[in-house]
């Protein structure tokens, strides 16, 4: 039988490598003002759920702790976050509006074959009107470039507040 009081020891956190937005500040800036501007007129849900599903592919904790928890704070179900990372076994948690948006967030992550697929892009595009498509794809490319300056520069999770950087 175990004690209330017993402790557990967790793995030591790592320290980030580099602080980036410090040392390049213009960049850091001009990454949130391109962040801003992409988010403009997509649901804060699905353009959750997009930030989430496109980091748990590039492997970014920091990004999947903050959009993790903005996604909740937005509203978001946590059944529905744990389901994303597999969400074509999940589909019926999802809109096919939703669907459309992991899908062509996948393709445009994960460019091994060099381009996104013909169907994957038109099955986005039946179900966005072509302002709020094309938004959709430069929240997927910011996305993508913050995982890599988190990724690159180990930034730690675990410390994001819902709306801090927001």
């Amino acid at each position: 039988m175990s004690s209330a009081q017993e402790t557990v020891e967790y793995a030591t956190e790592h320290a980030p490598r580099l602080e980036w937005a410090r040392h390049a500040p213009e960049v850091y800036k001009a990454m949130v003002r391109l962040d801003t501007a992409a988010r403009q007129g997509l649901d804060p849900k699905l353009y959750e759920l997009v930030k989430i599903r496109a980091s748990q592919l590039n492997h970014c904790a920091f990004c999947l702790d903050m959009h993790t928890k903005d996604a909740l704070a937005a509203g978001e179900s946590v059944e529905r976050i744990v389901q994303l990372s597999a969400w074509e076994e999940s589909r019926h948690f999802y809109t096919e509006k939703e669907l459309a948006a992991i899908e062509l967030t996948e393709a445009v992550t994960v460019l091994t074959e060099g381009f996104v697929p013909d169907e994957v892009y038109e099955r986005a595009a039946k179900q966005f009107e072509e302002a709020e498509l094309a938004r959709l794809i430069a929240a997927i490319t910011v996305i993508n470039a913050w995982n890599r300056f988190g990724v690159t520069t180990r930034m730690a999770p675990g410390h994001y507040q819902p709306g801090q950087h927001g």
